[in-house]
């Protein structure tokens, strides 16, 4: 398993971590047991039978590799009082992924799969879980905050250089002073921005007076979608030699049939 990221979630005044492994969340349920006494607490619940039978399901669903046969010897064993099971053993002869033993500073940590972590903080307390999940839901919208915003950023760059190459090429004279040559670059920019929003940046700017404003930062992933085609298809017209006026024409109108469709796909059902 290869790790991503590290996080940390907190809970009732305990700080739980959090990695993403293989694109899946694995809460600390180590750092969990603290609250209500040590990890000891881990150690008695993975000899409990119906945790047992749930980390047992949850393998055969999800764990193509998991072997069943081994694993349900321990699962016989639950209850009994010389019955010893601490989740690295249970890993290593099993193949299970629901539970991952990490090295830490003063020993041995246990991460779990949210959906058993989830269910181990049951066990520990009703209240506590409930405030678990929340503060993960809080760590989930915020992840989709980021890569909405690492999505913009993406599509604002993506056709950027083709369209500034194009300009600099075909636009822009070598005797040209550097503040005309910035005009040119930004006059070229507004095209988009007319084609697409009806209004050049400053206009937009001017209308938000109390804003720290760039156009692009107040747009959609949608507009963003179709402002990244049209710089790539104004490229092409530069080179072509196509004036400007006729340019704006023909981008304005690709902006309205992209943007029509792909404002009806994003509202049709997805079943």
């Amino acid at each position: 398993m290869t790790n991503k990221r590290s996080l940390v979630l907190y809970v009732q005044g305990i700080a739980i971590s959090v990695i993403k492994t293989n694109k899946e969340d694995y809460i600390n349920i180590t750092d969990m047991s603290k609250k209500f006494g040590d990890d000891s607490l881990v150690y008695s619940r993975m000899r409990n039978r119906n945790t047992l039978e749930f980390i047992w399901i949850r393998e055969q669903l999800y764990n193509p590799d998991f072997k069943g046969n081994e694993f349900d010897t321990f699962r016989k064993q639950a209850g009994l009082h010389n019955f010893n099971l601490t989740p690295r053993k249970r890993i290593e002869s099993t193949n299970a992924i629901g539970i991952m033993s990490k090295a830490g500073r003063y020993g041995w940590w246990t991460f779990a799969h949210k959906d058993i972590a989830f269910e181990f903080a049951s066990w520990l307390s009703p209240e506590f879980k409930i405030y678990l999940i929340k503060e993960f839901q809080r760590l989930k919208e915020q992840e989709v905050s980021t890569l909405d915003r690492d999505v913009k950023r993406f599509l604002t760059k993506m056709n950027y250089r083709i369209h500034t190459d194009a300009i600099k090429e075909n636009l822009i004279p070598k005797e040209l002073s550097q503040d005309e040559i910035n005009y040119i670059y930004a006059d070229e920019a507004d095209v988009l921005n007319k084609a697409l929003f009806w209004q050049t940046a400053k206009q937009r700017k001017d209308q938000n007076i109390n804003k720290k404003w760039n156009i692009r930062d107040y747009t959609t992933i949608e507009q963003l979608i179709v402002l990244a085609n049209l710089e790539s298809i104004n490229a092409q017209f530069i080179k072509m030699g196509i004036s400007q006026s006729e340019r704006l024409q023909i981008l304005n109108q690709t902006a309205i049939t992209q943007m029509k469709s792909l404002v009806q796909n994003n509202t049709k059902p997805l079943i």
